[in-house]
């Protein structure tokens, strides 16, 4: 892998401190020989959407070698109760907050596609397993007719070596035997993470933990007395994204009184041009959108 420019000594996409709104520091990558988007991605615990998303006009399976690109590892936190697991969707990714207000941690994550969207709502994990078994639901007979009735743990398993389930019949949390679908809408609705991700998850989370879904293209945090803007293409453009690199939508995302809202005093010195710029590339990075940070957030 190539250079990593850092803004501390800290890794970028894991943990952040309680009281933070924001989680991990912005970084960049140089383009080695051989790289691809998916590899820089894996390497740096993205998904495949978020990467080419931070990324217009980078070809995803031969970026230039000794080309700078972004990496989208500063993380607004969700508008949703620090509590348990929270999944936004249109940014694919987990957030988990542990008991006792403990470090924060996020993972990527690959959620269900067009007409077989995760579904929004609150639940609980409800039991773990270690070698879980896949059994097909009917959909997915119907479109595969030669699925067997159950697939056992092993290589050829899509859930992978671990699994969470919910309290939504059908649902779980879970790795995968195909790493490279992670950071894409290509599940029936069930969560998809990195073999490595589910690892340390599963050993943190235990049964009885909530679970909230949330769908929130804009997102607004504080960090270090910087007011932070985040906004991500709608769920439904990720799957023009991963073909064609940009949303086929046209319409920006208004955050203005999603702004305005969370500056409170600050208010007179927000950046409109960095906002509106953001609501226009819905590229999921985060940009300070103050003009002057506020020494007593």
């Amino acid at each position: 892998m190539g250079m990593v420019l850092l803004a501390a000594l800290v890794w970028p996409g894991r943990a952040m401190s309680g009281s933070d709104g924001a989680l991990g520091i912005p970084m960049t990558y140089v383009v080695q020989p051989e790289d691809t988007l998916l590899d820089i991605a894996r390497g740096h615990d993205l998904g495949y959407v978020e990467i080419r998303a931070a990324n217009p006009g980078v070809d995803p399976w031969l970026p230039e070698p000794g080309r700078t690109v972004t990496l989208p590892t500063r993380h607004i936190l969700p508008d949703a109760p620090h509590r348990g697991i929270v999944i936004n969707l249109p940014e694919l990714r987990l957030y988990y907050f542990p008991p006792g207000g403990g470090q924060a941690m996020s993972f990527p994550l690959g959620i269900g596609g067009e007409g077989k969207e995760t579904p929004v709502g609150a639940t609980l994990v409800v039991r773990k397993r270690i070698h879980p078994e896949w059994i097909p639901t009917a959909s997915e007979h119907a479109e595969n007719p030669d699925l067997p009735e159950v697939i056992p743990a092993g290589p050829d398993n899509p859930m992978g070596d671990l699994a969470l389930y919910l309290g939504w019949k059908g649902y779980a949390i879970h790795g995968t035997n195909k790493p490279y679908s992670i950071g894409r809408r290509d599940s029936h609705g069930c969560i998809r993470m990195y073999p490595e991700d589910i690892e340390t998850l599963y050993h943190l989370v235990p049964v009885g933990t909530p679970v909230r879904v949330v769908d929130q293209p804009a997102k607004v945090g504080w960090s270090g007395g910087q007011l932070y803007l985040e906004i991500h293409p709608e769920q439904v453009d990720a799957d023009s994204l991963e073909e064609i690199g940009r949303p086929r939508s046209v319409g920006e995302v208004d955050a203005d009184a999603l702004v305005l809202k969370a500056a409170g005093r600050a208010a007179g010195d927000l950046n409109w041009y960095a906002i509106h710029l953001a609501e226009g590339q819905r590229n999921g990075v985060a940009v300070p959108v103050l003009k002057v940070p506020q020494a007593d957030q």
